[in-house]
């Protein structure tokens, strides 16, 4: 791959595994430093060093739940100190439950919103004057279809990914002027064991996600491609 990216800062958060684990290895690839986070010690210490040796790129790994304000602004600081700057943020970290109103929790919904909308903001919030001094920054937002298309038991799920989506456009709106772009992706059923989902080979791969985290970033910088749907081409027909 082209080091196009050689030079440049990225975080991605959520990167230990999944969607978020091959967009970290794709930025390495592409020459970039690489800040990761999750929220298990282990699991962070695996992928740093396993992204180590795969791409031979440079990984800074940090235990941080991204739902939570002080482990956010914790790993944006430790981003500043050891990188100096940022220039692209993918928030990727996501959680889904899917259960009825009736059947779902208090903890359920929390969780759920906490993690993939207040955790964004928490990102974005604590990462933009890191964006700013880049003179040239990039948030890139991994949502769902969900975030337009609402399905049974998806209360919570639905309600996360379509507030992310109307966070980011209105996001994109006022860092537009600040040499900051926003673009949001918005996957179909990707082939991850994400909530449990069975794995199959008719799903949208993690790669291919990252592919498109890739061309996005590859775009001159007059050009903002603000959001992207992506889906399996030949979906499973029901039976």
């Amino acid at each position: 791959m082209e080091p196009f990216l050689r030079g440049k800062h990225a975080a991605v958060t959520g990167a230990t595994r999944g969607i978020g684990r091959a967009i970290a290895e794709d930025l390495l690839k592409a020459g970039a430093a690489v800040a990761i986070c999750g929220r298990s010690k282990e699991s962070v210490d695996r992928a740093v060093a396993e992204m180590k040796a795969s791409t031979g790129g440079e990984v800074l790994g940090e235990v941080a739940d991204v739902s939570k304000w002080d482990d956010t602004e914790r790993f944006f600081e430790s981003i500043g100190s050891h990188f100096g700057g940022l220039d692209v943020l993918v928030n990727n970290a996501g959680f889904g439950v899917f259960r009825s109103v009736q059947e779902m929790t208090r903890d359920d919904w929390d969780k759920t919103i906490g993690l993939n909308l207040t955790g964004v903001f928490y990102c974005c919030h604590h990462a933009l004057p890191l964006l700013r001094k880049s003179g040239s920054g990039y948030i890139i937002q991994i949502s769902s279809l969900a975030g337009v298309n609402a399905l049974p038991g998806g209360s919570a799920y639905n309600a996360s990914k379509f507030g992310l989506n109307g966070f980011s456009e209105a996001i994109m709106l006022d860092l537009r002027y600040e040499n900051v772009r926003v673009s949001y992706i918005m996957p179909g059923s990707v082939d991850t064991g994400f909530a449990g989902s069975s794995r199959a080979d008719w799903k949208i791969a993690p790669e291919d996600v990252a592919e498109v985290v890739l061309s996005l970033l590859r775009m001159p910088s007059r050009t903002l491609v603000s959001r992207v749907e992506i889906r399996p081409s030949k979906p499973k027909k029901n039976s």
